[in-house]
């Protein structure tokens, strides 16, 4: 499988060592947050569990545990492109703050590595 086809979780999962190992700040943030958003976006919504009596329970181990969300390729990466505008759209609000530019050019180049990893380049 290669770069291309792979996943773009797996791609993303796969960077983080890298640019850690590489101190890329910027690319290591942004790419713990875009996928701590896939996990959160895999999370079971809690609204359907009610508490009722013990003796109507589910009994036996792992009876209660509810699979998390399945997300598609397409969800994977409309997530990751949030993430992206999210951080140029705060971007462009730093720019208008005093002193706001180098925090700008720091979510910018968040910004370009999801990019990257998006385009599986």
């Amino acid at each position: 499988m290669t770069a291309e086809t792979s996943p773009l979780r797996d791609r993303l999962r796969t960077a983080l060592p890298a640019a850690m190992k590489a101190r890329d700040r910027a690319a290591t943030a942004a790419l713990r947050s875009a996928l701590a958003a896939i996990d959160n976006a895999e999370a079971v919504d809690g609204s359907e569990i009610r508490a009722g009596a013990i003796e109507n329970s589910a009994v036996g181990l792992g009876t209660a545990e509810v699979a998390r969300r399945e997300l598609t390729e397409a969800d994977v990466a409309a997530i990751v492109r949030a993430e992206i505008d999210d951080r140029l759209t705060a971007a462009k609000e730093y720019e208008t703050l005093p002193g706001g530019f180098d925090r700008a050019a720091a979510l910018r180049a968040e910004a370009a590595a999801l990019t990257t990893h998006l385009t599986g380049n």
